[in-house]
């Protein structure tokens, strides 16, 4: 399995396309759809579905044009399933002035483990950042996609509508750190990093 990113976006969002031999999953793609379709291209892979980390605007601004051009399914969590159609809540209006809207999410995520085609992982509910945050973990590959929640020492921000700095430092401390220390973390913003640094250097949250 492959892991490959793109900083794509208003705010340079890093957008992952987690692949294999022929299928792709597509998480986080914050905009310039173009560029999506171009590495999909180039590596003759098909995207089976996009994952959302959380609604936020510079996450989700590619997920119309992606999610019809290939007619795959959005998972995103439900307690943030209004998010993707009011810009008042994914924060474009605040940020941007001008509104993000996409579609509902075809389908929800839950705290468990997921099959899709060849990609078997699991889905972490990390709330803190965004009440619906999820992380995904890959344990047989060893990494775990983050989204804002834990960045190379830094955190996701929780003054936003619905973060919360105490949900978020359970999220890293009592659910990512209890990964193995080798695990890398990609994160939504930023590079990537391992679990086992940000335990001992991270200035917010130790362990």
């Amino acid at each position: 399995m492959n892991l490959h990113t793109m900083p794509l976006g208003p705010l340079g969002t890093n957008c992952y396309i987690v692949y294999g031999t022929e299928e792709a999953l597509i998480v986080d793609p914050g905009g310039d759809a173009e560029k999506v379709t171009q590495f999909l291209t180039r590596h003759h892979l098909t995207p089976i579905a996009i994952l959302l980390t959380h609604a936020h605007f510079d996450h989700i601004g590619a997920v119309d044009e992606l999610r019809k051009k290939y007619d795959i399914d959005v998972f995103l969590h439900e307690l943030e399933a209004s998010w993707l159609e009011d810009p008042s809540k994914n924060g474009s209006l605040l940020f941007t002035q001008q509104k993000v809207q996409t579609e509902k999410p075809d389908q929800f995520l839950y705290p468990k483990k997921m099959q899709l085609g060849e990609f078997s992982f699991n889905v972490l509910h990390t709330p803190g950042h965004s009440p619906g945050s999820v992380s995904f973990v890959f344990t047989k590959e060893q990494f775990v996609i983050s989204g804002d929640v834990l960045f190379q020492q830094g955190i996701g921000r929780t003054d936003l509508p619905g973060g919360d700095y105490q949900q978020l430092e359970m999220s890293i401390k009592e659910i990512l750190y209890t990964l193995d220390g080798s695990f890398t973390v990609y994160p939504g913003h930023g590079p990537e990093t391992n679990i086992e640094f940000e335990k001992k250097h991270n200035p917010f949250f130790t362990a």
